[in-house]
């Protein structure tokens, strides 16, 4: 996989670049984007608890193997695919539970210190969801990472497979798309990076299978710095 080219700024008059400045014009300035659910955190304890619910409070028979199948779109699409009637009380009943069951969540090995390490290699970090504001936030926040922004499905644009809400991040980072990375673990992904015309690399420990043409697959957080960022240096249990 080719690492993105970075893009140039114009360039001041040498009498005004100093030391310091240069060395950052010389290190493009990129955008590491990445899914939350599979990516960043396992979160499938937290969707089966709170698809018990709905199976409980609104007699809903599929299975939770029929709602992981669809796992990156917007809850309300994968609803309507499940063929699940009176979306937006089921919705209710979902985030509700998931609010609940938060704490069941849990960082991939690795993933904290991986992000800190693109961050001091002046990486641009983001998160692009289907999972709703409500819940993607405290699942965030306990991460404590430097994200720079975050889009789901409460803002502007369409939900993924469309390619706006990575389109709409790299906005909100000021990077170019031919600059940037998305990182995902379902189909769902892979189509919204090639739609926006972004580089794509597949979570191999996170929940799906990458389709045709097939991306770069990394097997650990570790792995996706290696393949992008070979030069930095990785201290397990440490923040780089």
């Amino acid at each position: 996989m080719t690492v993105p080219a970075p893009i140039s700024p114009p360039a001041p008059a040498a009498s005004e670049i100093t030391a310091v400045e240069r060395r950052h014009a010389d290190r493009a300035q990129r955008a590491l984007l990445l899914d939350l659910d599979g990516v960043l955190l396992d979160t499938r304890p937290v969707m089966q608890k709170a698809w018990r619910k709905v199976q409980e409070a609104h007699g809903v028979t599929r299975p939770f193997t029929d709602y992981e199948r669809h796992l990156g779109r917007e809850f309300g699409d994968i609803m309507q695919r499940l063929g699940v009637a009176d979306i937006n009380a089921v919705r209710r009943t979902y985030e509700t539970e998931s609010l609940a069951a938060a704490h069941l969540a849990h960082e991939f090995t690795g993933v904290v210190e991986v992000l800190h390490a693109f961050v001091a290699a002046d990486w641009r970090l983001g998160v692009v969801t289907s999972k709703h504001v409500d819940r993607a936030a405290p699942l965030l926040a306990h991460l404590g990472c430097p994200f720079a922004t975050v889009r789901t499905p409460a803002g502007a644009g369409r939900a993924k497979p469309a390619p706006d809400p990575i389109l709409l991040a790299l906005v909100d980072l000021g990077v170019d798309p031919a600059a940037a990375v998305y990182v995902g673990d379902m189909a769902v992904d892979q189509e919204s990076a090639a739609r926006a015309g972004v580089a794509y690399v597949h979570a191999g420990w996170g929940y799906g299978q990458p389709t045709s043409p097939v991306p770069e697959i990394v097997a650990s957080p570790k792995g996706l710095l290696q393949l992008l960022c070979p030069a930095e240096p990785f201290v397990e249990g440490s923040l780089v």
